[in-house]
């Protein structure tokens, strides 16, 4: 079962989140954290994706805070529409939208899993917020800019090995700052591999850090 429902955050902005439903009672909580393109169909099938596995699953519509409804596909256009939207956003805003959907999944161990811009936002999630119990981060692409920053929680990360966006010298400085967090690179694979609705798309690779995933979920979300 999925519904949109309105959250407010801290500062009192309101906005619109994606939430999926499990069946039975939830094993736990996971927040989903956009890619550039809003809360489009890959990101609610992601969402339903761990509601499939037991979670109860939130995806806050972080560009809210700028323009609402936002749902793009992954043509040229839309890259450079969503790019421009990001570009209007700083990191403070989208955190306390985080936060709100974390406040959502009250009374529920909950982790943060994000894609993308999200996966940048997802170590942030790690760092500098409370009462997440787990992060996963998708080829953040500003991950390395932060990587000095000291996770509250358990973290893994995955890469693309030939994503072109994300050099491999940025992933090493990571690996080299946190050396205690899992990162794994999947050879072949270029950014976005987890999105079927993309070019980039890479079966073999979505599958295994799916699993990976989950079987780091459920270790931290139990």
């Amino acid at each position: 079962m999925s519904a949109i429902i309105r959250l407010q955050a801290s500062d009192g902005h309101e906005l619109d989140a994606y939430v999926a439903e499990p069946e039975g009672e939830p094993r736990g909580g996971i927040v989903v954290v956009q890619e550039i393109f809003g809360i489009n169909s890959h990101i609610r099938a992601v969402a339903d994706g761990f509601a499939a596995d037991g979670y109860k699953a939130i995806a806050p519509a972080l560009f809210d805070r700028i323009k609402r409804g936002v749902e793009l596909g992954y043509d040229p256009d839309n890259i450079t529409a969503g790019r421009e939207l990001k570009g209007r956003m700083d990191w403070d805003g989208p955190l306390l939208d985080i936060q709100a959907a974390t406040g959502a999944l009250s009374g529920l161990k909950t982790g943060v899993a994000g894609y993308c811009w999200g996966g940048s936002l997802a170590w942030l999630a790690a760092t500098r917020l409370d009462g997440i119990a787990a992060a996963v981060c998708y080829y953040g692409g500003q991950i390395n800019d932060f990587r000095d920053e000291s996770a509250k929680c358990p973290v893994l990360m995955h890469f693309g090995g030939k994503d072109g966006s994300i050099p491999m010298d940025a992933v090493e400085a990571i690996r080299t700052a946190q050396p205690d967090i899992p990162i794994h690179v999947y050879e072949g694979a270029g950014h976005g591999f987890n999105c079927d609705h993309r070019a980039s798309y890479d079966a073999g690779a979505s599958a295994t850090a799916r699993q990976r995933t989950l079987e780091f979920l459920a270790e931290n979300i139990r």
